[in-house]
């Protein structure tokens, strides 16, 4: 009993001892340069945008860093088809990758373009003084402002506009990240890049075409309707995708701006070596699968790419990835390692090109959009983009489906024998057997908010594609059965 007891005592101490004992093994950015080393000559920092970072800091000393930056408010697309009015720094959400060195007196310049219609400034969260910056940075349109600050604290820090109302500011596009080094540098890798996670709230539901103005009543609910990387569904997939090759070890710098939702940063198939939580600079976890990143935060996170392949980027707060835009993609080229990962590399069963966000709804009835006058090739072209956007996750690009999971659309007799079949499943949902050019099926379809005229032009698409024989559906025939 006595040995026991001691066991459970000693317990706790040894778990720390190891703790603390691997903890050495990891590199530490924190920084033994005293505050007090005077800064020597002058340069302008590299700005770099997203998935981009400005090479490593070479330099053995602080600097005089200058920082010019421009606030453009500019039209962008959000979506395919979906449009924005994105205020920006630097032209681009997020704005510019900022670097500089611990101890470095960093001059701010930011610009206000003199064709923009509201006043802005910037809070770097590097900043040790009033308002992060915001205070002496104030800008109306076509005017400039100025400010200094020592770069006291190394770490990896979020900088947004601060201007009220600041959650719209937030909202529309106006944030960034900027590194301030430790001295030594970081460690080495052979890859670095830029990821930050946000969200938009528009007056359309997800997906819907068109210039979409901002909804502040879904911003004060926190009920984005998109949640993506880099600015837009899609930033980061296909040939936008982040690269590296078999053996290569990545950092990513990942930062949220938010305005409301915490990430789950996570890479599907893939573990972080380390991860520096909450932007500081002791790396504090490893072996690590899924990191949270607040609202206003960061981490950096660094693995090594074992195996080739396609690796998501996810938040796992998992709908906003597969529904709302959250999911970026990591190719990584080289040999198989059959001892690290061997098996069927079925890719296109996960998700092919263009299909990976899919928006569904549970909602029975979605307000009916006022019918369009659209000819029949003007609403295949815009069934494309729907089906793209909402049916090719399950159903796939070609529409021959998953065998065994999700029936094909190309040559179904279920389909092509009534057409007012597809209009109900989209309308109502599909689930239990169906039976589809003889074969059985039994899974799960949910209703999806799609408006009459969506309906229309999706399975007017549908009708038209891969062999199928023709037909078109109208927004009236789905106002009928919607009834």
């Amino acid at each position: 009993m006595f040995r026991h007891r001691l066991a459970l005592c000693l317990f706790p101490l040894l778990l720390l001892l190891s703790c603390a004992k691997e903890s050495q093994d990891l590199p530490d950015w924190t920084s033994s340069e005293s505050a007090s080393v005077e800064p020597q000559g002058e340069e302008t920092a590299i700005l770099t945008h997203a998935p981009e970072v400005p090479p490593p800091i070479q330099r053995s000393h602080p600097s005089h860093v200058r920082v010019d930056l421009e606030v453009r408010e500019e039209v962008g697309l959000l979506a395919d088809g979906v449009e924005y009015t994105f205020w920006t720094f630097g032209g681009t959400v997020p704005g510019p990758f900022i670097r500089v060195r611990q101890h470095d007196v960093v001059e701010f310049h930011l610009s206000n373009h003199p064709d923009n219609k509201m006043p802005h400034n910037i809070d770097l969260h590097a900043v040790t003084g009033p308002g992060g910056g915001a205070t002496s940075s104030f800008a109306a349109p076509g005017k400039s402002a100025q400010f200094s600050f020592t770069a006291l604290n190394p770490g990896l820090f979020v900088y947004h506009c601060a201007t009220a109302p600041v959650g719209m500011h937030i909202a529309n596009g106006m944030y960034g990240l900027i590194l301030v080094e430790p001295p030594q540098g970081l460690p080495p890798v052979d890859r670095e890049y830029y990821v930050m996670q946000s969200e938009f709230y528009t007056a359309g539901a997800f997906g819907e075409s068109g210039l979409q103005p901002f909804d502040m009543a879904k911003a004060l609910s926190e009920n984005p309707d998109y949640v993506v990387f880099n600015g837009s569904v899609g930033a980061l997939a296909e040939d936008r995708a982040l690269q590296a090759r078999t053996g290569e070890r990545v950092r990513l710098f990942v930062g949220n701006g938010g305005p409301n939702l915490v990430s789950s940063f996570h890479v599907i198939g893939e573990i972080f070596d380390i991860v520096h939580s909450e932007g500081g600079t002791y790396p504090n976890q490893r072996d690590v699968q899924t990191t949270l990143i607040p609202a206003g935060g960061s981490a950096t996170v660094e693995f090594k790419v074992d195996v080739p392949g396609t690796f998501l980027l996810v938040d796992h707060s998992i709908f906003r990835a597969f529904n709302k835009g959250a999911l970026g993609m990591l190719k990584v080229e080289g040999d198989e390692d059959e001892a690290i990962y061997s098996g069927l590399q079925a890719e296109g069963v996960y998700l092919s090109e263009g299909s990976a966000i899919q928006h569904i709804s549970e909602e029975e009835n979605s307000e009916s959009a006022a019918p369009r006058t659209l000819s029949k090739a003007q609403r295949i072209e815009e069934g494309k983009r729907l089906y793209t956007q909402n049916c090719a996750a399950c159903h796939q690009l070609d529409g021959k489906g998953i065998p065994g999971a999700f029936p094909p659309l190309a040559g179904s007799d279920y389909l092509l024998e009534d057409p007012t079949r597809g209009i109900h499943a989209i309308l109502e949902g599909l689930e239990g057997p169906l039976t589809v050019n003889g074969q059985l099926y039994n899974s799960v379809m949910p209703a999806m908010q799609l408006n009459d005229e969506e309906v229309a032009s999706v399975l007017t698409y549908v009708l038209n594609s891969w062999g199928n024989e023709g037909g078109e559906v109208s927004p009236q025939q789905v106002a009928g059965i919607r009834k």
